[in-house]
């Protein structure tokens, strides 16, 4: 197995409703999963070939819980980044080289029957995860942006977070809100629905705690 590791950042906008039941091992809200996310790198490394500041992206799509497969997915790779780092990327989220089960990556591959061609395309990134901020924009594919929930009366900043310190994505992770919208392989139209802001410390063996 190659030895890899990663820390960065993340933003991700599912079609459930603010808290995502999943994060709690209950039924999606709508009863399928469909999901855009964003990572900013910000160290990291595949083996000997470096990952530091590159972004990735992907789409994925359930037609019930993630846990009952059958899922479609569209990884989104950066073409400023070499070959090798692409590939590394795309391994990487495609739960390659990894325990399984120990990474979100892992799991959702294995909850996955559908692997769209990876596009390799420009990225635009921006994530702030204490503001519960980000912008994600891949051109013809990919336009959402993440910020904060408001109180629907008085409009207020409303902050929530999810500690999960056995989880296999995040420790912490900060709930925002999220619109987003998709063409090609994986069709989204997300209105204010779940968002989630991450900060990510990942490695072959799962999530490095601590």
């Amino acid at each position: 197995m190659i030895d890899w590791k990663i820390k960065g950042r993340e933003f991700v906008n599912c079609n459930c409703n603010y808290g995502c039941p999943c994060q709690f091992n209950a039924l999606p809200t709508h009863g399928d999963c469909k999901a855009a996310c964003g990572y900013q790198i910000d160290e990291g490394h595949f083996g000997d070939v470096k990952l530091d500041g590159l972004l990735a992206a992907g789409m994925w799509s359930w037609p019930k819980a993630i846990h009952e497969g059958n899922g479609t997915r569209q990884l989104i790779v950066p073409e400023n980044a070499s070959p090798a780092q692409r590939d590394a990327l795309e391994k990487i989220m495609s739960g390659a080289e990894t325990e399984p089960m120990t990474t979100m990556w892992s799991v959702f591959d294995a909850m996955t029957t559908t692997r769209l061609e990876t596009l390799v395309k420009a990225i635009e990134f921006e994530v702030d995860v204490n503001e519960r901020r980000s912008r994600l924009v891949v051109p013809g594919v990919i336009d959402g942006i993440g910020e904060p929930i408001r109180n629907p009366v008085t409009g207020n900043i409303h902050r929530a977070r999810i500690d999960l310190p056995h989880g296999f994505e995040y420790e912490l992770a900060e709930m925002g809100s999220g619109t987003t919208k998709t063409t090609g392989g994986i069709e989204l139209d997300l209105v204010k629905s779940y968002g989630q802001f991450a900060e990510l410390h990942l490695s072959h063996a799962g999530v490095v705690r601590g």
